[in-house]
């Protein structure tokens, strides 16, 4: 007989790739994490892993066993969601991964607005971007995440996640006051090529994007300044160093002194789309339910 505990272990490794990062994730030791996949290779009858010094990758049967992990990790979130559903009252605890902008338009509204319909849901929130939101759900450290999409997101996991839009925005141009297309009620991508570009950091969904959209309009923009906080950003174009496109609601909370110029994009601009992520097999729990419910009626006033 397989002890489920012991395929967990495996999925972690299968994960995470060595057996330290799975330790860390499951709260042991690495002695202890090699004990239980020693334990799960004597009940299986089968080699599952191939070590090579310190490091180790999974056989063939290793990764066959691992799928199997996950599956099963599956059905088990489908048999709590429907023991849930049996439950009368709305009772219990929810974390929500989200990025910062979407924890200030979204995500806190629909905390204030589910402290006064049900009371009893406590709502824990964890600020996380790109990767790190689907790694917090994959990991059990969140319920749902509130992420960007773009080219290659989501990449982790395996198909365990399950992820439906929420919203989706436009991208303002943002210029220094001084700028020569400052009066302007439109601006084109293509007239902002020649400009420094200010940007998110490599990594963060909309640096990747923003970069995305200039290589649409046939330019690679000249970035000399990095920063992943909006307000920053806004300050640094305002001071005249550089140009850049920010999401629309990710001005909506810039301090007046920060104010750059901020135009609206002539003919097709890029967008930030917005998904809500589960687990694949928790969709049906009623919590869970609730909260994406209240997180899509704060999201319907961004939507464009």
């Amino acid at each position: 007989m397989i002890d489920p505990r012991r395929l967990k272990v495996l999925r972690a490794l299968a994960d995470h790739g060595t057996v330290t990062a799975a330790a860390r994730v499951l709260y042991l030791s690495p002695s202890a994490v090699s004990q239980q996949l020693a334990a799960l290779e004597t009940e299986t009858g089968h080699t599952l892993l191939q070590r090579r010094g310190r490091s180790v990758t999974l056989t063939a049967a290793g990764a066959l066993l691992a799928r199997h992990a996950a599956e099963i990790a599956e059905q088990l979130e489908r048999a709590e969601a429907d023991l849930a559903r049996c439950s009368t009252g709305l009772v219990g605890e929810v974390t929500i991964a989200a990025f910062a902008t979407s924890i200030t338009e979204v995500v806190a509204p629909a905390v204030a607005a589910l402290r006064r319909r049900a009371p009893e849901v406590r709502v824990r929130v964890k600020d996380a971007e790109g990767h790190a939101s689907a790694r917090l759900l994959l990991d059990g450290e969140a319920d749902i995440a509130v992420a960007v999409e773009h080219r290659g997101s989501f990449s982790p996991g395996n198909g365990q996640l399950r992820h439906a839009p929420l919203y989706t925005e436009p991208f303002d141009a943002v210029l220094p006051p001084e700028h020569p297309l400052a009066d302007a009620a439109e601006v084109r991508l293509t007239d902002l090529s020649e400009d420094p570009w200010i940007t998110p950091w490599p990594g963060n969904p909309v640096h990747e994007t923003v970069l995305h959209a200039c290589e649409q309009a046939r330019f690679q923009p000249r970035v000399e300044c990095l920063s992943d906080d909006f307000s920053a950003v806004c300050a640094l174009v305002a001071a005249g160093a550089g140009v850049a496109l920010v999401p629309r609601s990710a001005l909506h909370g810039i301090r007046p002194a920060l104010t750059p110029t901020i135009r609206p994009l002539t003919g097709p601009g890029p967008t930030r789309r917005v998904a809500t992520v589960l687990r694949r097999g928790s969709e049906g729990h009623p919590l869970l339910r609730l909260v994406l419910g209240e997180l899509r009626e704060h999201a319907a006033v961004l939507d464009s």
